[in-house]
C-alpha cells in the first residue's frame, strides 16, 4: 500500500492533518531526505517510499524514447511555484497577480475542490504516460481522473479563436533528442498553478521538456509564457520518479470530499508556510 501523509494543506480530498495509506510508490528525486537518485526518502507530502528502481533509459522498438509507466512529482514545486524555478529566473507578477495571490483562501483552491490541477502542477497523486501512434496521453489518478491527449502527428495548434479554453489546453509534441517537447496553449484561466494560489490568464502558452534520465527517474522543465500575468516568463524544474510494479488507483474525489467546509486560512503550502 502506498503512503501519503498530508501537512497542513488541502489537497484534492480536502483533508486535513493526518496519514493516508494507499499503495508503495517511489517518489521524485528533487526532495526529501534519501531522496538522492536511487533512494527512497520523502517527496513532498509521500513519504517513507522504497528505492527508485535503477538501470538505463528504455526505448521503444522504434528507438523512440520510452516515457511509459506510472510516475509521482511534476514539472514544478507545488507548494510554491517560484521555489523550484531554474537558476537565474524569477517570478514576477502584475500587480494585480500579486494582489489576488495575496488575498486567495485555501478552501477556494481548484484543485482542493476536486478539479483538474492544470500545468505545471500536475498532481499531489500519481500519474501515467501512454504512448500511442499520433497520441501521447498522460491520465491523472487523483481529482476526476483528469486526462490529456497531446498530438505527436506534426498538426499546428488551431486559430485563437476556434480554440475552447480547457483546464489542460491544446498540447502537440514532438521529439528533440531524447526529449519530449510538448507546447500548449487555449487554457481557461481557473486553475493555480501552486498552493499559494499563483494565477494565469486564458494568455498562457506552456513549453514541457520531458527527459527520462534513467529507468527510473525523469526531469521535467516547463516553461510558462503569460504576458497578462507575468512581467517576463519563467522556467520551472521538476522531477519525477517511476512507481515500478503498481497501477493507479480508483479516486473520486466528489465522493471523498468530506473535509473541504472545515478549511480556513490564506492559501499555504504543506506545513502551513504561507506568503
Amino acid at each position: 500500500m502506498r503512503k501519503l501523509a498530508y501537512s497542513g494543506v488541502a489537497l484534492a480530498a480536502a483533508l486535513a492533518p493526518f496519514s493516508f495509506t494507499a499503495r508503495s510508490q517511489a517518489p521524485p528525486a528533487n526532495t526529501g531526505k534519501g531522496g538522492a537518485k536511487g533512494g527512497g526518502g520523502n517527496v513532498g507530502l509521500y513519504q517513507r517510499q522504497p528505492p527508485t528502481p535503477t538501470g538505463p533509459a528504455p526505448k521503444l522498438a522504434d528507438g523512440t524514447p520510452d516515457l511509459s509507466g506510472v510516475w509521482l512529482g511534476s514539472g514544478s514545486n507545488d507548494s510554491d511555484i517560484g521555489k523550484g524555478l531554474k537558476p537565474g529566473e524569477a517570478v514576477i507578477m502584475k500587480p494585480w497577480a500579486a494582489e489576488v495571490v495575496k488575498n486567495r483562501k485555501s478552501k477556494d483552491d481548484p484543485e482542493a475542490n476536486c478539479l483538474p490541477a492544470g500545468i505545471p502542477r500536475g498532481s499531489p497523486y500519481p500519474w501515467r504516460i501512454a504512448q500511442t501512434p499520433g497520441i501521447y496521453f498522460i491520465v491523472y489518478e487523483g481529482n476526476i481522473h483528469s486526462w490529456r491527449q497531446i498530438f505527436m502527428d506534426g498538426r499546428k495548434h488551431p486559430d485563437q479563436n476556434e480554440l475552447i479554453p480547457a483546464w489542460y489546453g491544446h498540447s502537440i509534441g514532438h521529439w528533440e533528442g531524447s526529449t519530449l517537447v510538448v507546447d500548449t496553449v487555449g487554457f481557461n484561466d481557473k486553475f493555480w498553478f501552486d498552493y499559494m494560489g499563483h494565477p494565469h490568464t486564458e494568455q498562457l502558452h506552456t513549453i514541457e521538456r520531458y527527459t527520462r534520465t534513467d529507468l527510473g527517474n525523469m526531469t521535467i522543465e516547463v516553461t510558462i509564457d503569460d504576458p497578462g500575468t507575468y512581467e517576463k516568463p519563467f522556467t520551472t524544474i521538476g522531477h519525477a520518479r517511476l512507481m515500478a510494479n503498481t497501477e493507479l488507483m480508483e479516486y473520486i474525489c466528489q465522493e471523498d470530499n468530506f473535509d473541504l467546509q472545515h478549511l480556513s486560512g490564506p492559501a499555504q503550502g504543506p506545513g502551513g508556510a504561507t506568503r
